[in-house]
């Protein structure tokens, strides 16, 4: 098999990680912050003191973390060790098509290769394994990352070069985030009109409006409490990458005013779903 190394322990990271780990796969994991660790240290995974130690033990080398800066910096380092050839690079995180492309081609001039494979899936289905992998990059790189993807996702789908992943993923949080707002203000009209949130949210879940997206939140808006699945500062990341992506739609401008609003009063760490205490608060 494959040795992996994984770079991002984080709520995505370490379920992830971890089921690669189970289904055998010979595992090294680093992050920043080492008690990220923890949960690998007494089940086989070896643990890398440094990125330059995890790649230099790995063979396809996976990074989920949060940002375009986080990406820059690792990459930068990676790309500066003496030989990556002939190694696997999979990005999962959700970064700009820009910083994607320009890492790829980067890694390609030191005859490595490079997938960017963001994945549609909050905490649950990253756990489940049932997360949904949109990949750009070369047909034959994603055949030899397809005994991985297995393991995390019920569906691949590779949608063309470099960058093609993450068009995709930025494509479908852009409607994530329209939904979850639109759920938001629904719910707060129907409690407004006398509707109880339990009662209107059965509704919803129930007729051709509902889907997957209301149903694993409706928990927690008929509770009012928002652990964070997928917090609304990524969501809000994602958004401005979306635009600055070409996104320019009658809804992109209300959407960012409403996550950034929303994050800058607070809610930044909740789920994006603690959006609709923000709209309440300013209704």
């Amino acid at each position: 098999m494959k040795k992996i190394g994984w770079i991002g322990l984080g709520n995505m990271g370490t379920p992830m990680a971890k089921n690669l780990e189970k289904a055998g796969f010979p595992l090294t994991v680093y992050n920043r912050n080492a008690e990220k660790t923890i949960p690998f240290q007494q089940t086989g995974a070896a643990i890398a003191a440094s990125i330059p130690e995890l790649v230099n033990a790995s063979d396809i080398i996976f990074t989920m973390v949060t940002n375009d800066a986080a990406i820059q910096s690792i990459y930068d380092e990676i790309l500066s060790l003496d030989s990556i050839e002939g190694k696997l690079f999979i990005d999962m995180s959700t970064i700009s098509q820009q910083l994607s492309e320009a890492t790829a081609d980067r890694l390609k001039a030191k005859n490595a290769s490079f997938l960017d494979a963001p994945v549609a899936g909050s905490t649950a289905p990253a756990a489940s394994g049932t997360l949904i992998i949109m990949v750009g990059g070369d047909e034959a790189d994603v055949k030899t990352a397809a005994p991985c993807f297995e393991k995390m996702g019920k569906l691949t789908k590779h949608l063309g070069s470099n960058s093609k992943g993450i068009a995709a993923k930025l494509s479908i949080n852009y409607f994530l985030s329209m939904i979850y707002q639109g759920l938001a203000e629904t719910v707060l009209f129907a409690e407004e009109k006398g509707i109880a949130r339990a009662d209107m949210l059965e509704i919803i879940n129930e007729s051709a409006v509902g889907n997957g997206a209301t149903k694993i939140k409706t928990p927690l808006l008929v509770n009012d409490e928002y652990p964070a699945a997928f917090a609304l500062n990524l969501m809000t990341k994602d958004i401005l990458l979306a635009k600055d992506n070409g996104a320019h739609y009658p809804l992109t401008e209300t959407l960012i005013a409403t996550y950034l609003a929303a994050q800058k009063a607070g809610y930044g760490e909740q789920d994006v779903m603690s959006i609709i205490n923000y709209i309440k608060l300013k209704k």
